[in-house]
């Protein structure tokens, strides 16, 4: 619902700390996820059930897609959300979800970054093998794995901006 202008000053300060309001309580936990990129949260356990479902659903797709498939999933369910909340002019929602998809590419960016190290323990321990080293080795890419990282983290962080001034763009 857009509210008028002669209605804006009805309401006054109430109507922008309303409309403002998950934007100022999403950016400590922005500011936070970013600057503590790698530091592995209580949502990662949830991230980590949607990547290995991801594998599941793309396993019919051949062994790339497959193993990417982890990481889409990490993409395309956080981003249903976001269409869902949009669609219906739910702000507040479409900034959770985009939250929950800005933190989604800073857990992908730590991920694809450690391909050549191979640090992060996986699930299946030594007997699976790293999705990002495989990745980019099929692409020849393994040697850029610190700049793929780095241009996921750099989706994050333009996803959290995006959500923060969601209020400039949805007004409900």
């Amino acid at each position: 619902m857009q509210i008028s202008q002669a209605e804006t000053k009805n309401y006054g300060w109430m109507h922008y700390l309303k409309l403002w309001l998950p934007s100022l309580i999403m950016l400590p936990i922005m500011l936070w996820l970013v600057f503590n990129r790698g530091t592995y949260t209580w949502i990662d356990n949830a991230d980590l059930v949607i990547h290995e479902a991801g594998h599941f659903f793309f396993k019919l797709f051949g062994k790339f897609i497959y193993t990417l498939g982890g990481t889409l999933m990490q993409i395309i369910l956080p981003s249903i959300i976001v269409w869902h909340f949009w669609r219906n002019s739910y702000r507040a929602g479409a900034q959770i979800g985009m939250l929950w998809l800005g933190q989604n590419f800073i857990n992908i960016s730590v991920y694809s970054a450690d391909a050549q190290a191979q640090a992060l323990p996986l699930l299946g321990g030594n007997s699976v093998y790293h999705d990002w080293t495989y990745l980019l080795s099929e692409t020849h890419l393994l040697q850029y794995d610190a700049e793929v990282g780095y241009f996921f983290f750099g989706i994050a962080i333009i996803i959290f901006i995006i959500s923060i001034l969601l209020p400039l763009i949805i007004q409900e």
